[in-house]
């Protein structure tokens, strides 16, 4: 199952770039980042209420609110340059070099949280990047 959702999640990505390049014409980057965060937030706590999970707010540790404020931050600056990105430059040229983050992602992850790193995800990590260097170029 978490293969379907990870599918919709690159889905849903992929037409955020076409739909934000094709409103971001004349509209300052942050703007843009204002009202889509907006969006985005009163879709997440729709979904809090509609599915009665706010009530494990108060159950939420202090190091899990540490975390997800970084984690918060950290998606606010990627939002922030993505959208400065597309402003700039062409959508094709723009997603994936975004999309880099998950050779980044990969590195951390072997070495923040310790998670195994082989020849294959070597490889991939190789060719992810070959890759975003054949569509940038």
């Amino acid at each position: 199952m978490w293969f379907l959702f990870a599918l919709l999640s690159a889905l849903f990505a992929a037409l955020t770039s076409i739909l934000a390049k094709m409103g971001i014409k004349g509209v300052p980057s942050n703007l843009v980042t204002g009202i889509r965060t907006v969006v985005v937030l009163a879709m997440a706590w729709g979904m809090v209420f509609l599915t009665g999970e706010q009530t494990a707010l108060a159950r939420v540790s202090v190091r899990s609110w540490l975390f997800l404020i970084l984690s918060g931050l950290a998606t606010g600056a990627s939002w922030l340059c993505y959208y400065r990105a597309l402003q700039l430059g062409e959508v094709s040229k723009v997603a994936p070099v975004d999309k880099l983050s998950v050779v980044i992602t990969l590195a951390l992850a072997f070495l923040l949280l310790h998670e195994p790193f082989t020849l294959k995800s070597l490889a991939g990590c190789a060719l992810l990047g070959l890759g975003t260097l054949l569509l940038v170029l």
